[in-house]
């Protein structure tokens, strides 16, 4: 079976460590921290396969689809997991329903890889307090970028390169050894339970009662236009276009309750969605 090589797995693991240690910018690295995506694209270019790593990603995206963090670690970190379990999927030709099996240990181990992160931190934290004593701008800057991402690229490179290097080809033989045995059938199983999991965990979050009916029409329109074979992007289309006719009939009504106003005034109305509002400053 082909291995990893040293090169492929330094390059994975430098692009993990790059994610976790937020090195690339803080918003673009927190998504690419929550989605496995773009780590499973890397991977695909890295070992040459990107069409198969990205039907692998694709599934592991749907179980981490309602992962997120308002602080702190999270339960799962899906980049970790995606940049073990691609190659091991790629390694030992699996199906995405097993390397999904595989995904979700891996993920939680990263969890706690993450928040040793955190531990290692606090001891940083000390050369912080020590600049702003001093007064030191340069001091601060360094203390509170510089030294936390070496710290991570210290942490997880070599633990990264180590499982890849050495961790995925045993993983993905013994797999490859329990082809055809009930095993397998059971990883395959377990790993489209925790898809629609992940699908039902993203409803719940995001789904109010007024809104659930377009998710019974995106699923319904899609299993009776199956036969049509459509593409993704017209489905995308035809959701833009619903969304827009949507919101211009919410408008509509908005402006028709303050024509109505018995005053004369207009009422001002607030969304439950609305997170941010405008003090004036």
């Amino acid at each position: 079976m082909e291995n990893l090589s040293i090169i492929q797995s330094l390059l994975i693991a430098l692009w993990v460590a790059a994610i976790m240690s937020r090195w690339l910018g803080g918003g673009a690295t927190l998504t690419l921290r929550f989605s496995p995506l773009m780590t499973g694209l890397v991977v695909g270019i890295i070992m040459g396969n990107v069409a198969q790593a990205m039907i692998i990603t694709a599934s592991l995206q749907m179980i981490y689809m309602g992962v997120f963090s308002p602080g702190g670690s999270m339960p799962a970190e899906p980049s970790i997991a995606a940049a073990v379990a691609v190659p091991v999927a790629l390694l030992g030709d699996l199906s995405p329903e097993a390397a999904i099996a595989v995904a979700v240990p891996v993920g939680l181990l990263g969890s706690y890889l993450y928040q040793l992160r955190f531990f290692i931190n606090t001891f940083l934290g000390k050369y912080t307090d020590k600049a702003v004593e001093d007064l030191n701008d340069k001091a601060i800057k360094r203390s509170i970028i510089l030294y936390p991402t070496l710290a991570s690229f210290l942490l997880f490179v070599p633990l990264v390169f180590i499982a890849l290097y050495l961790g995925a080809p045993i993983i993905a033989d013994v797999i490859t050894a329990l082809e055809g045995t009930v095993v397998i059938h059971i990883l395959e199983v377990v790993g489209g339970g925790l898809a629609a999991i992940g699908i039902a965990t993203t409803v719940y979050v995001i789904g109010r009662k007024d809104y659930m009916v377009f998710f019974f029409l995106a699923y319904f329109l899609s299993v009776v236009f199956k036969s049509l074979e459509i593409t993704m992007v017209t489905y995308a289309i035809f959701g833009v276009l619903i969304a827009l006719i949507f919101v211009k009939s919410q408008q509509g009504k908005h402006v028709q309750a303050a024509a109505d106003n018995g005053n004369g005034t207009a009422t001002t109305t607030f969304d439950d969605d609305d997170d941010d509002y405008d003090d004036g400053f």
